[in-house]
């Protein structure tokens, strides 16, 4: 029987979610890779225990990550009923719909009969009565952003979410939605983007500092690059990598030598702060107090304690700052 660490909360920092009563756990395990029907469930179920252990109260789903589609939540359900429920109520769980899910025009994009119904779906699959976040996944060009908010206003309201947020949505998008959901009242707390040393797009765009004016909270996610930003790469690339067996996120075309050589740089300069670059990777995102919560992914128990070893040294001195910035722009 699973006891959770009675020490769980003695380390992890939480961070407020924008200006919302929510606190998220600076570092939140998401379930978009490794929770499929192709993994193994036992090892699942470890590295969900290793996290809310060392003070990971967030579980990021969403409708279609898998293989298959729906397969995260349905194991993630599992993981609940076996022993992690009796936690439910430490628990921060989210899910998304947005992306392709089930055949037709009412399984994708962002209508409201789409949000609802695979809302409705994801509980079934997770046997909750409710998720703490609901994230529409990505912009909708041809649905009215009146209704997809509507959709999230009227969920909230129905009770089968507490919070709502967005994710790839952009400064101009997030803007938009948002004085929609101030109209109404809606409990929107959080915008899920990429971010990481090599892509700042949220940055370029504006939205970091528009949402830190604004209070709405970020949490961001490949932040180490799709395995970039770690020693995976420092000496070219493994044969077993993933890049060579599924090139969708990292493509082999992305590892080029100066990229390696900036990689190779990083890696010193990790060292000298006495963490791995993977571990500099999460701290920087978390340097300036901005960033909510970082999602880290793992396959195994251990990569969960390597990613939070960097608690407590996420600050960087200017000259570190400076540094980086010039090997990359190198």
């Amino acid at each position: 029987m699973y006891i959770a660490d009675e020490k769980r909360y003695e380390t992890m920092p939480y961070r407020r979610c924008g200006s919302s009563g929510l606190l998220l756990p600076a570092v939140s395990l998401g379930l978009w890779h490794n929770f499929g029907s192709n993994g193994n469930f036992e090892n699942m179920e470890t590295v969900c225990h290793t996290a809310f252990d060392h003070g990971i109260t967030h579980f990021d789903l969403a409708n279609n990550y898998g293989p298959v589609y729906g397969a995260a939540e349905e194991n993630f359900g599992r993981i609940l009923k076996k022993s992690l429920g009796i936690y439910r109520d430490e628990l921060v769980i989210s899910t998304k719909a947005g992306y392709d899910m089930w055949p037709g025009p009412y399984g994708n994009w962002g209508s409201k009969k789409y949000l609802v119904a695979s809302l409705d779906q994801s509980l079934r699959r997770m046997g909750l009565e409710y998720v703490d976040i609901y994230y529409h996944h990505r912009p909708d060009p041809e649905t009215p952003l009146q209704e997809t908010a509507g959709a999230l206003d009227g969920i909230v309201r129905s009770g089968k979410a507490l919070y709502v947020g967005i994710s790839n949505y952009d400064r101009e998008q997030t803007e938009a939605i948002a004085a929609l959901f101030k109209q109404m009242g809606t409990p929107f707390i959080i915008n899920q983007r990429r971010y990481s040393m090599l892509d700042r797009t949220i940055e370029k765009d504006g939205l970091k500092d528009y949402a830190a004016a604004h209070g709405i909270g970020v949490i961001t996610f490949s932040p180490l690059g799709q395995g970039l930003l770690t020693d995976r790469y420092l000496h070219g690339i493994p044969e077993d990598s993933r890049v060579r067996a599924d090139g969708r996120f990292l493509k082999e075309s992305a590892i080029t030598e100066d990229m390696l050589q900036k990689i190779k740089k990083l890696n010193a300069l990790a060292a000298q702060r006495g963490q791995s670059l993977a571990q500099m990777a999460l701290a920087w995102i978390l340097r300036d107090g901005d960033i909510t919560s970082v999602l880290i992914g793992a396959s195994r128990p251990s990569q969960v304690l390597d990613n939070i070893g960097m608690i407590g040294n996420t600050s960087f001195s200017e000259e570190e700052r400076r540094e980086i910035d010039e090997i990359l722009e190198g």
